[in-house]
């Protein structure tokens, strides 16, 4: 699987948890410690993400190792953002090596990352990938299971949703189509940064005006909390909240 964090706060560079701690991104992308059978490395790509002081995101993308570019550490150093999103890619078998597979994918003011894989894929989700405008699916970043999620949740927040409960409710969705599947989830932006564990790993820390996600500790400050399994941390300026992410019961499932 992937690993990714999201900062929202008071502006500040992405390169301390991209590259200068202890375990920072760059670390995580070649000795990961709790990949949950999800692959040993992740080396498939990487991506960083900003909004700009004009709201909309800013990409830098690769189908390479990070641990192989050399311009991105001095590029990350001189960026200062309240909202940033970084990903490191460990691709699923049988899908592409590109750099329009590499999260963050990007729109409207947002970054929006996927660590894990949607089980069944793409048998599984041809049903709620029918619902959204073929324009959508024409213009598909990749053929992809995160880019499909982008997009399914891109349109719901085209369409007004409430961030929380949009993201809410295509983990749910995918997870009654698709049981079985990780859906570890990163949205940032418009003020929120929100994450989701969903059977895998994340953590979360915060002081008085920021919030950091991850699905690892960059570093061992004592202020690192682990999201609870099927849960949903929202991040703001100034609070943080867990919410509980419940599934309805098979004769819903069989019905969606």
């Amino acid at each position: 699987m992937c690993r990714h964090l999201a900062y929202l706060g008071p502006a500040r560079s992405p390169a301390g948890p991209m590259f200068d701690a202890p375990h920072s991104l760059l670390v995580q992308s070649y000795a990961p410690v709790d990949m949950r059978a999800g692959g040993t490395v992740n080396a498939d790509g990487f991506g960083l993400g900003w909004i700009a002081e004009d709201g909309e995101p800013v990409r830098y993308r690769r189908p390479a190792p990070l641990w192989t570019d050399e311009a991105l550490p001095r590029l990350a150093a001189t960026v200062r953002a309240e909202t940033f999103l970084g990903a490191v890619r460990s691709g699923t078998p049988g899908m592409p090596v590109t750099e329009a597979a590499c999260a963050p994918f990007a729109g409207s003011g947002w970054l929006f990352s996927h660590n894990g894989v949607v089980a069944g894929w793409p048998d599984s989700v041809a049903g709620l990938a029918e619902k959204l405008p073929a324009a959508d699916l024409l213009r598909l970043d990749a053929p992809t299971d995160s880019a499909l999620l982008w997009a399914l949740l891109r349109d719901r927040l085209r369409g007004g949703a409430d961030p929380v409960a949009a993201v809410t409710e295509l983990v749910t969705t995918v997870e009654r189509a698709a049981p079985g599947s990780r859906l570890n989830l990163l949205l940032a932006g418009h003020g929120f940064v929100i994450g989701t564990a969903w059977t895998h790993a994340l953590s979360v820390r915060s002081d008085a005006d920021s919030v950091l996600v991850a699905s690892e500790p960059c570093d061992d400050d004592p202020g690192w909390h682990p999201v609870p399994d099927r849960h949903l941390v929202v991040g703001r300026s100034d609070t943080v909240d867990l919410i509980s992410i419940d599934v309805p019961p098979d004769a819903d499932r069989r019905q969606a």
